[in-house]
């Protein structure tokens, strides 16, 4: 799949984003690493040191809830003193964002019930974005399956994981309107990961990149995610637990087996 190639040539990328697609492009598949500010703030740094040494490709900082921006600068500035791979911001509203960050999802959660998580909390942020000169990756944000504190506060009309067509179609409408990005997101802690189905039906729908997260316990969930299609893995939870460079170590490495 080289629709990076085609992107680079005719749209205005950033340095993140750029890096992000030539990752894809070169190994498949990549993993990045998602860490909520607001848990365990102590620790937040060495995990995300323990995840950039165990291959992960990227840092994810974000949360639906509790996150202030001045929480948010603090740890940015802190994993920039000891990570050298890309910091992006996963905001769960306006208060996230941070000019410290190398860039952020600039998302919009397709199935929300209101319009303030669809446009205007990003109409809100827009302006706080370019005076801050923060590079913006355009994604679309899908809520499914169990949808767990994401999908309360997104107030998202969670799909079921028994119907992917209507993620597919909610996926399709997303790169239509220009998204380069689309991610399924089941939810932190959601006890089971998006199925494999959905991910299979949204991927022969779209043509742009498939992020999936939420759920994904273990290497085997992660390497059966990617053959059905994705093409970013993003786990958070297992950063909570012991272990963590081992235990990303097992999800990048089964991610490049997904691939193959």
């Amino acid at each position: 799949m080289k629709q990076g190639v085609e992107l680079l040539k005719t749209l205005r990328i950033g340095r993140v984003e750029k890096y992000l697609i030539e990752n894809i492009e070169e190994k498949g598949a990549i993993h990045i690493t998602l860490l909520d500010p607001d848990k365990d703030n102590l620790n937040l740094v060495n995990r995300a040191v323990e995840a950039e040494k165990a291959g992960t490709s990227a840092i994810m900082v974000g949360g639906s809830i509790g996150v202030s921006e001045s929480i948010l600068d603090d740890v940015i500035i802190s994993l920039k003193e000891k990570v050298e791979i890309p910091i992006i911001l996963f905001p769960g509203n306006i208060s996230g964002v941070s000019r410290h960050a190398d860039a952020i999802w600039f998302m919009s959660l397709l199935n929300s019930a209101t319009t303030y998580y669809l446009v205007d909390a990003q109409a809100q942020g827009s302006l706080i974005i370019k005076k801050y000169g923060i590079e913006a990756i355009p994604m679309g944000y899908i809520i499914v399956g169990e949808g767990e504190a994401a999908g309360f506060i997104g107030q998202a009309r969670i799909i079921p994981y028994t119907h992917p067509e209507l993620a597919a179609i909610y996926a399709l409408a997303g790169e239509l309107l220009g998204m380069r990005f689309i991610y399924l997101e089941a939810g932190s802690g959601a006890k089971q990961p998006v199925p494999e189905s959905m991910v299979r039906t949204v991927r022969r729908t779209i043509s742009t990149y498939l992020i999936v997260g939420g759920g994904i316990k273990t290497a085997e969930q992660a390497k059966r995610i990617v053959r059905s299609g994705a093409n970013i893995i993003v786990t958070g939870t297992v950063v909570e637990e012991e272990n963590v460079e081992r235990r990303i170590g097992e999800i990048v490495r089964a991610v490049e087996e997904g691939v193959n």
